[in-house]
């Protein structure tokens, strides 16, 4: 038995040796280890291997999201204080992004559109923003320009969510044989989950329940294979598909 115990301890030891080396770790952890396995895979597992497991990882975007949840502004305040102080472009296009992230689509716009006019005027990131801004501020046309473009550029660049708001656009701008063009597209390219439901939605708002309970059975489908947590990182889309089949038969 006491063997059992010592070759156990050695397998543990190893393990974490080769969780050093993967992770490029400093090489004393190599020697720790091979010399005191027992001891020194303690130490490894508390001070290396636990801060970067998946468990130590999702504390940490619990609690990021408590924070968020609790001060929903406070991103916007540190990079408005940011600009304030050095009006960089790198500045602005944080300020962007964190207005965006509240919901704050003009203001965003703005800022995204002014960083556009200096050494990131080609940046596709920005353009993907300057994108998502404008749509959620109302402003399809101006999204579907930067969306075009962004297209025109890199074919392959955000492909999936390029697509997905190109077609949301067409819905926004009136243009819903377009729309059905671009959704159909972007659903042959990809067939991603959000694909599938905002496209469902979009069928169940114009009333093709033919096509939005076709889509809508390719959704249960997918969702057959999700985990809890896939459900609640999908809560949102999973409301909106709900109340938009609601409306079937009435």
């Amino acid at each position: 038995m006491p063997y059992l115990g010592a070759g156990a301890h050695i397998i543990i030891a190893i393990f974490f040796a080769i969780h050093a080396v993967r992770t490029g770790q400093n090489n004393y952890w190599l020697f720790i280890l091979l010399a005191f396995p027992f001891l020194g895979s303690v130490v490894y597992f508390f001070a290396i291997f636990l801060p970067s497991s998946r468990l130590q990882r999702h504390a940490r975007q619990l609690a990021s999201s408590a924070v968020k949840a609790l001060d929903p502004t406070r991103e916007v305040r540190e990079a408005q204080a940011a600009y304030d102080y050095s009006p960089t472009a790198q500045h602005e296009i944080r300020l962007a992004q964190a207005q965006l992230a509240v919901g704050n689509a003009q203001q965003s716009l703005r800022h995204f559109e002014a960083a556009m006019k200096g050494p990131f005027a080609t940046d596709q990131d920005i353009r993907w923003g300057a994108a998502q801004a404008a749509y959620h501020a109302g402003e399809p046309r101006t999204a579907l320009q930067y969306l075009k473009t962004i297209a025109q550029t890199d074919v392959h660049y955000r492909a999936e969510p390029v697509g997905l708001l190109i077609a949301k656009s067409y819905a926004m701008l009136g243009d819903q044989e377009m729309a059905r063009k671009s959704f159909d597209f972007v659903r042959e390219q990809s067939g991603g989950f959000d694909v599938i439901a905002e496209y469902a939605i979009w069928a169940a708002e114009q009333g093709d329940w033919a096509t939005a309970n076709r889509l809508k059975a390719d959704a249960d489908k997918a969702m057959t294979h999700w985990s809890g947590q896939q459900r609640l990182l999908n809560k949102e889309m999973l409301l909106r598909l709900k109340a938009a089949f609601a409306k079937q038969g009435k």
